[in-house]
Order: C-alpha cells, then structure tokens, then sequence
C-alpha cells in the first residue's frame, strides 16, 4: 500500500473515531445536563450533536473524494471533501441558533441551580475535545484535507463552549451558595456566549470551503513561487508567462502559460510542456493534474528585427 493510502486510510479512521466520540459526548453531556440542570452544558450538547453530523459528513467526504478522475469527473472528486466542509459549517450554524434561542430563553425565568457533575462532565470533555483538536489538526496538514481540518476546528470550538459552559456551572453554583442573584444566571449567559462561538467558527469554516467550491486559485505568491520556480527550471522554458493553482481540497490543480523559443518546432514545445508537467508532479505531491499552455518566445535579438514581443 503506497503512502498517500495509507494516510487517506487513517484520514478515514481518524473520521470514524470522530464520529463514535462526538456521539458519546453528546449522550453524556445531554444527560448530564439534563441530570444536574445545566443550560450550558445542555447547550454544549446540541454542539456536539451537530457535530455528529458532521463527523458523518466528513466521513463520506473522504470517500467520495478519494475516487480517481473518470471521464465524468477529470479534475477527481475532491471538491466533495469540500462540500462536507460546507455542510459541517451549516450544521454548526444551526446548532448556534439553537444554543442561543435556548440559553437566552432562560433568562426570563427563575435561574436554575446546576449540580456540581455538570462541571466535571464540562472540564472531561475539554480534555478529550483539545486532544482531537490537535491529532485532527496534523493529520488534516499532512493530508491536506479541508474536512480534516475544518472537523479540527470544530473540536477546538467545542473546547471553547465547553470551557465557557464550565465558567457558567461554577459561578452559578457559586451564585447558589453564596446567594448572589445575578451569578445564578451565568450558566445561561454561559449559553448564550457558546452559541456566538459556535457561529463565528461554523461561519469560517463554511466560508474558506464556500470559496474553494468557486475555484479560488491561490493568489499569494508565496504559495506560487515554488511552483514556478520549478517550471522556470526545465530545460527549453524561456519564461513563465502566467499560473494559477486551484484548489482541490486534498489536491491541487495547475495550470500554467510557459514561453518557448519561437523558432522550434511544435513537437518540440510539446515535450518541453510535457517535461513542464512532469517535473511539477514529481516534486510535488499535492499536485493532482497539469495543464500547460505553450507560448511563443522572441528572444531580444529576434525582438528588434521583427519588432514582436512577448506574448502571453
């Protein structure tokens, strides 16, 4: 089994593990909750309930998007990976919706008194939210893989309600105890505040997904630069006239304008193109497919006796 299978198979694994693990937290978190009378971690739950959602979300996105290009599908199936983002991030609005509307519901009556397990169940959920975060984290960079890295996030959402849900448990129980009206009410302003994290994120993950599904190419030339330094270096490119790199999710697509000496024969140019493209994949492993364009090239000399230039 080649690397890049290997790590698409573990990119899979990683999925499945997500998904088993968001729906014990989401059990456990609900019934806790409930149990000890917390809104915040009831809130917590909704999250990660909707995050259930899309662990299977991304799950189907890894499989679809690992199919090879077909003559239906040439440029491969890795936008599929990037629709699984997208709807991660929509599930995720939804969940803020609903964690906000029912957090701030509470507000308008008697606050509760949440027990002390509601804390303990927030704090175990951190541990085992930051965990994923980082594990999903470096697998999604080393696979390059939107959905990876947008489930990441998510985890790393959830230690943040999650972590706001505990401030809220404990300064209300704090607000019980001491008899301090207005401490009572954090575990629903607790609520209120998981719900805006949970927007802001889902809003951002949907949003850098949303654009690479319009073909965003990459414009930093920091990004580009190893790419064109490669073309620039096979034999017989006189220049690169322009490039542009779309991505693809797990892989990206170049396409590439190069300049050839003008009086060579198209044959020639040909396999300068056909090196062009062969180079770029070698060096690169992301790269799933090149487009080359050839060019005609007029050396200065040739230049000021025709009176042509370059052409693009």
């Amino acid at each position: 089994m080649s690397s890049e299978s290997r790590a698409q198979r573990q990119g899979t694994v990683v999925a499945y593990a997500n998904a088993i693990i968001n729906l014990l937290l989401s059990i456990g978190k609900g019934v806790v909750g409930a149990l000890a009378g917390s809104d915040a971690l009831i809130a917590d739950a909704v999250h990660s309930a909707a995050d259930l959602v899309g662990s299977l979300a991304v799950i189907i996105g890894l499989r679809i998007a690992r199919k090879p290009p077909d003559e239906d599908h040439p440029y491969g199936h890795g936008k599929a990976e990037l629709i699984a983002a997208t709807i991660v991030g929509g599930f995720l609005v939804a969940a803020a919706v609903e964690v906000g509307y029912s957090s701030g519901k509470s507000l308008f009556y008697p606050p509760k008194h949440p027990d002390l397990m509601a804390a303990y169940a927030a704090g175990a959920a951190i541990l085992v939210k930051e965990f994923l975060y980082h594990f999903n984290i470096r697998l999604g960079r080393k696979l390059n893989s939107k959905s990876l890295i947008a489930s990441a996030y998510d985890h790393r959402s959830d230690v943040y309600s999650s972590f706001a849900a505990l401030i809220g448990i404990v300064l209300s129980i704090i607000g019980a105890r001491e008899h301090i009206l207005w401490l009572r009410y954090m575990d629903a302003i607790a609520g209120l505040f998981v719900a805006l994290l949970v927007l802001k994120m889902a809003i951002s993950i949907a949003w850098d997904a949303l654009q690479s599904l319009m073909d965003r190419v990459v414009l930093e030339e920091a990004d580009i630069t190893p790419y064109r330094n490669t073309a620039q270096s096979v034999t017989g490119v006189e220049c690169i006239d322009e490039i542009r790199v779309r991505d693809h999710g797990q892989y990206v697509i170049v396409d590439i304008e190069i300049g050839v000496d003008a009086d060579i024969t198209v044959a020639a140019g040909h396999d300068i193109a056909a090196e062009v493209r062969s180079e770029l994949r070698r060096q690169f492993n992301r790269i799933q497919d090149v487009f080359v364009h050839v060019n005609p090239y007029y050396n200065d000399e040739l230049e000021s006796q025709t009176g042509k230039g370059d052409e693009a």
